[in-house]
């Protein structure tokens, strides 16, 4: 009876010879199943012993087979494996012997080169050593790993794992051994990896776990500028016969804008809304404008901030007040009476800032009764802030006309603060929550005069046939996302016919951006476009909106992150145990108090604005998760109607890690 072993995609099979032809035969494995083999494919043919006793002996044998002293043996030229088996066992060496030195062969590519047909070359000696080395390296590798993973396992953290700890949570390297390491640690406590790296100490603080995080993914070549100069305003601008002031938060040193009044009691205002001018030094391509759009915009969170320029920059052009400050001026002439907007204009010029306000510190100073004269105003521009917060009531009517309803500001604003004077937060200080009703009258006041400003200037850029940044919403309907591009369309949230970003150009790019085509429209007027930074089609501009997008989309999810981070540290810190909240939808719902979205089980089919109590019942501030159980629901008053908003972007829950716990074995990995 005769026997063949053939070669089938790599794998090795014997059998008996059931017929032949020329170019094949058929074969019966053991299973008894036949199958058709390509004669080039038989590599030995043979009488005894049986094909599955010449498997088993031939691997037995091959594994007793020294490679280096197989590979002194070999011929220096093209071989077969029986040339090899004979060599190295003995000149008889049966079938059994060279099935061995085939098998043998072939599962050493490092030292013998596959030519097909069960014929090999030797590899040359540099290259045998180098595949030795390389095999070296992943044993002591493959031990590594298992002895890292075993630390893990065990609770403590190894430093090479803890310095790479962001990168394997978020952003990994599947074939780095720091993190084979915690995916074999995972696996083999069956642990989630964060809380497995938690207890073996890789994360010491919360506060710094999210921070840290953000800066790796956002900042990773750190937050610090460069050495950079403002550069000099060379334009001779002339002064403005105004009296500007600013109206900002207490904490804010990037101040964009200021407003001024002329005119009051003679029927007809002037109405000034001057933006601070880094346009007018800064230039495209410069070393400024260059950290400018790699930043992209400031990064705001409680009691810290990461300025788009240096503070060096910012001082340069910010108006502060005590200076003439540079600035693009927007003038508009308004009814007295009846606050129509009768002509525009734009100007370049120096503007006096005689006071810096702070609506933190004058809120309740200046009131509605204050404004409205039903009250004493024994506060500065008392005049002009009166007759300000009346012009944006009516700013603000004519546009709820366009939009078809009135905005709806029935919730708060919530600040933070930081007890003490803190250099920068690690997370251990005592926080205070604060409110401010949105549509307070100075809130109203700043928000219509930046509304009028950027809606005015974006048809302005359009006249002049100049592109600009523009933000639009098609619709109200429910899912209708704003969008930036670079021409001027509705925007319904507002209810204007086109608005720009071009009043904070301190500390947005889009701003500055926008701002340098303002000034070529001031400057050239009708053939500003032949001027401008950048011309119709520009393919910078919508680079510049796709990395504005991205950048302040991270930055805000920070913000909001963080921001939950401090209520949660509220929450602990002065030993809130329940919270009266507003369903939301699918058991989301909102706490009344403060700026906190969490879930409650049970409420999943409560109407929403549905009211009810519910207990804290665990923090996590690693997770940003706060678990919370039913206490009741409130019945005393019918269900508030709550604003249509993004709910699931402000339910920050479990964070997103990128580490797959079902990726390969660390050993199989290293093999």
């Amino acid at each position: 009876m005769t026997y063949a072993l053939f070669d089938d995609a790599g794998k090795f099979h014997a059998g008996r010879v059931m017929s032949e032809a020329e170019s094949s035969m058929q074969i019966e494995l053991d299973s008894g199943k036949r199958v058709k083999v390509k004669a080039a494919n038989v590599l030995l043919r043979f009488e005894k012993p049986a094909p599955a006793e010449l498997i088993a002996q031939a691997q037995a044998l091959a594994a007793e087979i020294d490679l280096d002293l197989a590979w002194e043996f070999a011929p220096e030229g093209e071989f077969g494996f029986a040339d090899l088996a004979r060599d190295y066992f003995e000149a008889s060496a049966g079938p059994d012997k060279q099935a061995a030195a085939l098998f043998r062969l072939f599962e050493a590519p490092h030292y013998f080169r596959r030519l097909g047909k069960g014929l090999f070359r030797k590899a040359p000696e540099e290259t045998v050593k180098a595949a030795l080395l390389g095999i070296e390296r992943k044993k002591q590798l493959a031990a590594q790993i298992e002895a890292w993973a075993g630390e893990i396992a065990a609770g403590e953290c190894p430093p090479p794992v803890r310095e790479q700890l962001y990168r394997i949570l978020f952003k990994p390297d599947k074939n780095a051994p720091e993190y084979k390491a915690v995916v074999e640690a995972a696996k083999r406590t069956q642990r989630a990896p964060l809380d497995l790296l938690k207890d073996a100490g890789a994360i010491d603080s919360p506060y710094q776990f999210h921070w840290r995080r953000f800066l790796f993914e956002t900042f990773p070549q750190g937050t610090g500028f460069p050495a950079l100069a403002a550069p000099a305003i060379k334009d001779e601008l002339p002064l403005a016969a105004v009296q500007a002031f600013s109206i900002d938060d207490s904490q804010t040193t990037e101040i964009d804008d200021a407003l001024s009044i002329q005119g009051l009691g003679t029927g007809t205002v002037v109405f000034g809304v001057h933006i601070a001018a880094p346009g007018l030094a800064v230039q495209p391509e410069s070393p400024v404008d260059k950290v400018a759009r790699d930043r992209l915009s400031t990064v705001y969170m409680p009691g810290w901030k990461i300025t788009m320029l240096p503070d060096e920059v910012v001082q340069a052009y910010t108006l502060i007040e005590g200076r003439d400050c540079p600035a693009v001026s927007l003038y508009a002439t308004v009814d007295e009476t009846t606050f129509e907007v009768r002509a525009v204009e734009t100007r370049l010029e120096r503007v006096p800032i005689v006071a810096n306000l702070r609506h933190d510190k004058l809120d309740d100073v200046i009131t509605e009764a204050t404004l409205a004269g039903e009250a004493p105003a024994d506060y500065a521009f008392a005049a002009e802030l009166a007759f300000c917060w009346r012009f944006a009531k009516a700013l603000k009517a004519a546009r709820e006309i366009v939009r078809g309803k009135p905005e709806n500001f029935n919730r708060p604003d919530y600040n933070f603060r930081l007890e003490g004077n803190v250099a920068e937060p690690d997370g251990s200080e005592r926080v205070q929550i604060t409110t401010r009703q949105r549509g307070a009258p100075l809130d109203l006041i700043v928000s219509e005069a930046m509304i009028l400003a950027n809606s005015r200037w974006g048809g302005w850029l359009a006249e002049c046939g100049v592109p600009g940044i523009y933000r639009s919403q098609a619709s109200l309907l429910p899912g209708i996302k704003v969008r930036m591009g670079t021409k001027p369309a509705p925007h319904a949230g507002m209810g204007v016919a086109q608005y720009t970003w071009a009043t904070s150009p301190l500390r947005r790019y889009v701003d500055l951006v926008n701002q340098w085509q303002i000034i070529a429209c001031a400057r050239h007027g009708r053939t500003a476009a032949l001027a401008a930074p950048f011309r119709p089609k520009d393919a910078s501009l919508f680079s510049i909106i796709s990395g504005f997008d991205a950048a302040y989309s991270a930055y805000n999810d920070f913000q909001h992150g963080i921001e939950r981070f401090w209520t949660l540290r509220w929450i602990e810190q002065n030993g809130v145990t329940e919270l009266e909240a507003a369903v939301m939808k699918g058991g989301l719902v909102r706490a009344e108090t403060l700026p906190l979205v969490f879930r409650v089980p049970g409420t999943e089919d409560w109407p929403r604005g549905a009211r009810l109590r519910a207990r804290v019942a665990g923090i996590d501030l690693l997770t940003l998760d706060l678990h919370a159980s039913l206490v009741a629901r409130i019945e005393d008053e019918p269900p508030e109607a709550v604003a249509e908003v993004d709910d699931e972007a402000e339910a920050v829950g479990p964070l997103t890690l990128a580490i797959d716990v079902n990726d390969a074995p660390a050993g199989d990995a290293a093999a």
